[in-house]
């Protein structure tokens, strides 16, 4: 019988068993750890808690360059980070165990708040500009006021066309729908309407934008 155990311990078979549990075990924890580098790439925007202030015994630790250091407690695991003079960091706290980055937190804070910076500065603000027409408008004053209009629309703004009827105008809304008809298709090739046309009260206004 012992020599039959033997024979089956030493078997290619059983050496061949014992490679694929360990591959599945490597395979386990590296599916692991990549899940848990997406979590390091992805400081929540709370402040975490650093150093001293982390209150986990135990920490799965992450490097500066994102390497896995391993699991240790929070003593030797700010102690390695004081050796770098670097911050640790916890940014997945709701793992088992929480997890935390050595790094320069100064550094990684002030990058940071300079993108978010620069991406307030690129965003474009909106704002509704207004050109004023009159249903028996000059070929004159109506380009000049399209030129107004694209100018706007090149800025990214919106474009607020209305036309002011005055007494007895109001009994031809018609003049200004065909003002703004106009308007709209002189402008056709770099802005499309939002509103159409719309008799309010004295007013008729209509609403470009950009292409």
């Amino acid at each position: 019988m012992i020599y039959e155990a033997e024979a089956i311990r030493h078997s290619p078979n059983t050496k061949k068993y014992e490679v694929n549990i360990e591959n599945s075990i490597r395979m386990v924890f590296a599916v692991r750890f990549f899940f848990i580098l997406l979590e390091v790439n992805a400081i929540s925007k709370d402040t975490p808690r650093i150093n001293e202030e982390i209150r986990a015994r135990e920490l799965r630790v992450v490097g500066p360059e994102n390497e896995q250091i391993g699991i240790m407690s929070g003593r030797e695991a700010l102690a390695l980070a004081e050796e770098q003079h670097l911050d640790l960091v916890e940014i997945a706290p709701n793992a088992k165990p929480p997890v935390a980055r050595i790094m320069n937190y100064g550094k990684y804070r002030y990058e940071q708040q300079k993108r978010e910076k620069e991406a307030k500065k690129k965003q474009k603000i909106v704002t509704l500009k207004e050109v004023k027409l009159r249903p028996h408008i000059e070929d004159h004053d109506f380009y000049v006021k399209m030129k107004n209009a694209s100018k706007f629309l090149a800025e990214g703004n919106k474009v607020k066309v209305s036309i002011l009827f005055r007494c007895r105008e109001l009994s031809h809304p018609e003049l200004g729908m065909a003002v703004l008809t106009r308007f709209a298709e002189e402008l056709k090739e770099t802005a499309s309407i939002e509103k159409a046309a719309k008799l309010e009260g004295r007013n008729m206004t209509m609403i470009l934008v950009s292409k």
